[in-house]
């Protein structure tokens, strides 16, 4: 069956074994929180890399026994994305997770063509569910955090990142929107060719299990009132499980209204690694770190 809430994610995920999460430079108590919860929760056991007494002091100001997570002793940022890194590639970790270090610096250690965590050729997208008052499912989106502009053979993969993990959600044939400023193709606005060719290939059998139609205005993705009143042709328009934005505005946009404005929450990975990635903000919530953290164990 397929899921359709965060909270549903959370519980597929407590039915089945915990996941090893390695936290690098979880010195800050937001982080540190998110993973208590999880751990609460029967998601994930914890490695915490970073600065041991400063750690201790955020586990005593939270009212947190420290000895429920192995922590593992760095005191400088990027030595601690580093030895989070080598954790997971010894086979110590199903998940890795941003700390305090910097995005750049974590990405710098994750991406090391010696000793990273993507493989040769590989491609890093962030992927986020997102759960929203008005729309009457979960929305799996891309890119809002990782891909500035993607070109077309990036776009098919992470159009498939999509697909994936909306199998992994339950979702048996996910409906992929292609989402572009006009649902006309035209060479004035780039996106359009680019999704016209996108669908060309899923209807042509080059990209599997999933219906996958664009380009569309983001209308047009998910209000069926817009379908019917621009009488628009699509078996995706209205009903969409998956969005592929055109570029890393369209998605951050959408990304911080629906969370911040809308009233909607979300979880987030960035697929294309061994394991998925948990890469939030700063300004995320406790609960939308626990949500990417339920959805990292969910596709770990």
């Amino acid at each position: 069956m397929a899921i359709k809430t965060l909270d549903q994610i959370l519980n597929a995920v407590r039915s089945k074994p915990k996941k090893r999460l390695v936290a690098a430079y979880a010195n800050d108590p937001h982080t540190i929180e998110a993973i208590y919860d999880a751990y609460k929760m029967g998601l994930i056991e914890a490695t915490l890399v970073g600065d041991k007494d400063i750690i201790l002091n955020v586990c005593k100001d939270l009212n947190i026994a420290p000895e429920i997570f192995h922590i593992i002793d760095v005191k400088e940022d990027m030595e601690a994305a580093i030895k989070a890194v080598e954790l997971i590639n010894q086979g110590h970790g199903d998940i890795i997770m941003k700390g305090t270090v910097s995005t750049d610096k974590y990405l710098k250690a994750i991406l090391n063509k010696e000793y990273g965590l993507v493989p040769p050729k590989g491609l890093l997208a962030h992927i986020a569910v997102a759960q929203t008052p008005k729309y009457h499912k979960l929305l799996i989106v891309t890119d809002v955090a990782i891909i500035p502009h993607p070109d077309l053979k990036q776009k098919i993969t992470m159009v498939k990142y999509l697909i994936d993990t909306a199998h992994k959600l339950g979702i048996e044939t996910p409906k992929v929107a292609l989402v572009a400023a006009t649902e006309q193709v035209t060479d004035a606005v780039p996106s359009t060719i680019d999704a016209a060719i996108i669908a060309k290939m899923a209807e042509r059998g080059q990209i599997k299990g999933a219906i996958v139609d664009g380009p569309m205005g983001f209308d047009l993705a998910i209000d069926q009132d817009s379908v019917k009143i621009k009488k628009f042709n699509s078996p995706v328009a209205g009903d969409a499980d998956c969005i592929l934005f055109p570029n890393i505005e369209a998605g951050n946009v959408f990304y911080k209204t629906n969370n911040k404005l809308a009233g909607g929450m979300a979880g987030a990975i960035v697929a294309g690694a061994k394991v998925p990635i948990v890469l939030t903000s700063r300004g995320d919530s406790p609960q939308t770190k626990m949500y990417s953290i339920g959805l990292a164990a969910l596709l770990a």
